[in-house]
């Protein structure tokens, strides 16, 4: 542990990220936990940056502590401060011949045991200074981590007319690329009279009884049938990839599940699965604040997932 911070001019990175911390925790021991530093030399740090600025960062509600207004300003600035000096420490970086840095990944949970893998092993192979942390979530909680500085990239997914889609509104302000499509998958009971051909008609399938995610993940389910002309029967309702598949086998019901998470465990027998339409397969985004590639470690591990997305047979169509 080290308690020496930057004290050149009213405001530098770490002042920035401090004031962020004591936010997002809630006290400043936390904060010292969670940026390494002892709880003292935070202290001391804060006393000399509300003395240099002339103006209180943080009130005390009881045992807590709150930033007040002026600390808000700073905490809601931080994000995008701090990525821009990254970006410039990391070209300048990048002239002295480095090759290093961290990097703070979030995915959705069916990109985990199939692209982040390939990702972490190829960026081992090609570029070993740089440091993957990698947390699973969905995507509304990825962007929101993209957006709260707790992830330098996103990797999350969008199914056609989602009206919950996380990457209008609620990514405001962040850079959105699509780099690939994922396939959604009809699966059905062996023998299943609608298991024929290229690809499953949906319509054909408005008898069956569904099994559907949580209310919250389903409303691609809902979108689909209702293009089609129906309202899913859902009998059933759960996230675990491994349950779906064995319901149908039983002849519980039918569902839909996307390529990725079909192909990250074997496929159980008696199930057969076929893709639905193009035109129904969910495309996969990458999320960043804007100007976070020019950081060499961001922009490499950028094009690395590129790269593997590509290879998986996911590869974005070219706009």
């Amino acid at each position: 542990m080290t308690d020496q911070f930057l004290d050149d001019g009213d405001l530098d990175a770490q002042s920035l990220r401090l004031v962020k911390a004591i936010g997002d925790e809630g006290s400043i021991t936390a904060a010292a936990a969670s940026l390494g530093y002892s709880q003292p030399a935070v202290s001391q740090q804060l006393k000399r940056l509300e003395q240099r600025l002339g103006v209180p960062l943080v009130e005390r509600v009881g045992r807590t502590v709150r930033l007040t207004e002026a600390g808000r300003v700073l905490a809601r600035h931080a994000p995008a401060v701090t990525t821009a000096l990254d970006a410039a420490a990391g070209e300048l970086a990048e002239l002295r011949g480095l090759r290093a840095g961290r990097v703070r990944l979030v995915a959705f949970p069916s990109a985990s045991p199939t692209i982040v893998p390939r990702l972490l092993a190829l960026l081992g192979e090609r570029h070993p200074g740089v440091s993957v942390t990698y947390l699973e979530a969905e995507p509304p909680e990825a962007v929101e981590a993209v957006r709260e500085d707790r992830a330098d990239i996103a990797l999350t997914f969008s199914y056609p007319g989602d009206r919950d889609d996380p990457h209008r509104s609620s990514a405001s302000g962040l850079q959105v690329r699509s780099v690939g499509g994922d396939d959604l998958l009809a699966v059905l009971p062996e023998g299943h009279a609608a298991a024929t051909g290229l690809h499953v008609d949906v319509s054909a399938l408005a008898d069956e009884d569904w099994i559907a995610g949580c209310p919250r993940c389903r409303g691609h389910l809902l979108e689909l049938c209702g293009r089609a002309g129906f309202e899913p029967r859902i009998a059933f309702e759960t996230d675990n990839f491994v349950a779906v598949e064995g319901l149908v086998a039983q002849g519980i019901g039918v569902a839909t599940l996307p390529r990725l998470a079909v192909e990250s465990f074997p496929q159980l027998p008696g199930i057969v699965t076929l893709p639905l339409p193009p035109g129904e397969r969910r495309t996969l985004h990458v999320v960043t604040a804007h100007g976070a590639e020019r950081v060499p470690s961001v922009r490499m591990t950028l094009a690395a997932l590129a790269h593997v997305v590509g290879a998986q047979g996911g590869a974005a169509s070219p706009n």
